[in-house]
């Protein structure tokens, strides 16, 4: 790997980028030096989720002003003339449907990936096209609640006036994009998690818009992959967000992509080196040259032409954390469960797909502590993800996993990885990875370099190995034996 530049500041005047990670719950702005990857400042910004019984709405105005409020916050605390910003770039949390009116303003709330009231439509979908194995061979992904497509389906089922009024169709951070650039565009990694376009041919694909009703001119032209930018940020957009009117806009991606980006996935050495992200929702992920083929994966696309397979989970740590605060104890004050086995599907759950899942208690006995219940849900959110991992395409089996999210700075989490995986874990000291590897797409829309290899050099996903110890295999086997058993019926408590 080559040298980093020394970080000193004061020896010249800072170009810099702002990388934007608009999720779930937050935006995030990170300001970033373009010549040594240094995070001069984040602002920060919350976003309202509205919803019941299986709905997660947004609205995406919300979005817009957080991204405005996050980055202003970052420039005051960077202390930097704003003139010194030279990109921009927006990655956003995946899936969700932003339909616009002819009047560019949106008709009704985002609905987020974590709404699972499209879960009838998604399974409609499947059979539609011919089954699961139909899907992984059209598209690498067979789709679930999650998808926008089956989102859009609901939309048309449920809210046909909406959906006849819709002038436009956007993903969250294609509308964010539309916004800075005025121009309608998103990237093949966001757009693999649409269902409604081909990865392999890079490009929408005819006869899923056909199948789900979709008007290709409804959607925004996919930008190629590589360092051009998108757009130019409008005059409009810079009075709203303090910076210079004309900068390069990259054309962003989702948030998963973006964190691939920042940990320099697919540069050479990491190639087929799997991640797993320990958030609201849990992921595992790997850049590769495999195509994927299973239904525990999405077949997405990466920003550099690789591809992204990838699972999800629904509950991660926010059903963790529920967990403990229903036993009354700090989230760390976990043991190892022995017979419990806790599944924690709280809201529903995409990997395995039972959208209409609840939790699972088992193995109660009269010995058994509020840490080993608490240690269970760990357990059984690791081992879901972990199963997903197991199906990943990869070149490089034994490669350590890296573990990144808010989870990956609890000793309890990085344990119960490192217990039930058997396999060596790296830390990237870097926080803020979908932001950072946002600020990498804007510096290559500004510098017209690589963005994942900007990100290696700036050494954005390096960190601390921990070494493996042996698997947890009797731990293993007890949670997937309940998990397979329980599935589906047992979890189901809906109609």
């Amino acid at each position: 790997m080559p040298p980093r530049p020394a970080q000193d500041p004061a020896a010249a005047p800072v170009s810099a980028v702002i990388g934007v990670d608009s999720s779930t719950q937050s935006t995030k702005a990170a300001v970033v030096d373009i010549a040594t990857g240094r995070l001069l400042a984040v602002g920060r910004a919350p976003h309202t989720v509205t919803g019941r019984a299986g709905a997660r709405e947004s609205d995406p105005g919300q979005w817009w002003d957080a991204l405005c409020a996050a980055v202003a916050a970052a420039l005051a605390e960077a202390d930097l003339d704003p003139a010194a910003v030279t990109g921009i770039a927006v990655a956003g949390q995946q899936h969700g449907l932003v339909v616009l009116g002819a009047d560019g303003t949106p008709l009704r709330p985002a609905l987020l990936w974590n709404d699972t009231r499209s879960a009838p439509q998604a399974a409609a979908l499947t059979r539609a096209l011919g089954g699961t194995d139909a899907w992984l061979e059209r598209t690498g992904s067979v789709p679930v609640a999650s998808m926008t497509a089956a989102k859009w389906m609901w939309l048309r089922e449920n809210e046909p006036d909406t959906a006849a009024a819709t002038a436009a169709v956007r993903l969250p951070h294609d509308h964010l994009t539309e916004r800075l650039t005025g121009t309608a565009v998103t990237d093949p990694g966001d757009a693999s998690g649409t269902c409604w376009y081909d990865p392999v041919a890079g490009a929408y694909d005819p006869v899923l818009l056909d199948l789900t009703g979709m008007r290709a001119a409804l959607l925004p032209e996919v930008a190629p992959t590589g360092a051009a930018p998108a757009g130019r940020l409008t005059p409009e957009a810079a009075r709203a967000l303090g910076l210079p009117p004309g900068i390069p806009v990259a054309a962003g991606t989702g948030d998963n992509m973006a964190a691939a980006v920042g940990l320099g996935l697919g540069a050479e050495g990491l190639l087929d080196h799997p991640v797993i992200s320990l958030g609201t929702s849990g992921t595992v992920f790997a850049a590769t040259r495999n195509r994927p083929h299973s239904p525990l994966l999405a077949g997405f696309a990466a920003t550099d032409g690789t591809r992204l397979p990838l699972g999800c989970t629904l509950n991660c740590t926010l059903a963790v954390d529920k967990v403990a605060a229903l036993l009354g104890l700090d989230r760390e004050d976990a043991a190892p469960g022995g017979e419990t086995v806790l599944l924690p599907f709280l809201d529903g759950e995409r990997t395995p797909d039972l959208p209409d899942a609840s939790g699972l208690l088992h193995g109660l006995r009269h010995d058994t502590t509020r840490q080993q219940i608490l240690g269970a849900a760990y357990e059984g959110a690791v081992v879901t993800l972990l199963r997903a991992l197991d199906v990943l395409p990869l070149d490089a089996p034994d490669a350590p996993l890296r573990l990144i999210g808010g989870g990956a700075r609890g000793t309890m989490w990085v344990e119960t990885v490192r217990r039930l995986s058997g396999r060596a874990v790296v830390l990237p000291a870097a926080g803020e990875l979908v932001a950072l590897g946002a600020a990498a797409l804007a510096a290559g829309a500004a510098t017209g370099r690589d963005p994942v290899a900007l990100a290696v050099e700036w050494g954005t996903g390096e960190g601390r190995e921990l070494p493996a110890v042996p698997r947890d295999t009797t731990t293993w086997d007890r949670v997937t034996s309940v998990l397979d058993r329980a599935a589906p019926a047992l979890l189901t408590t809906r109609p």
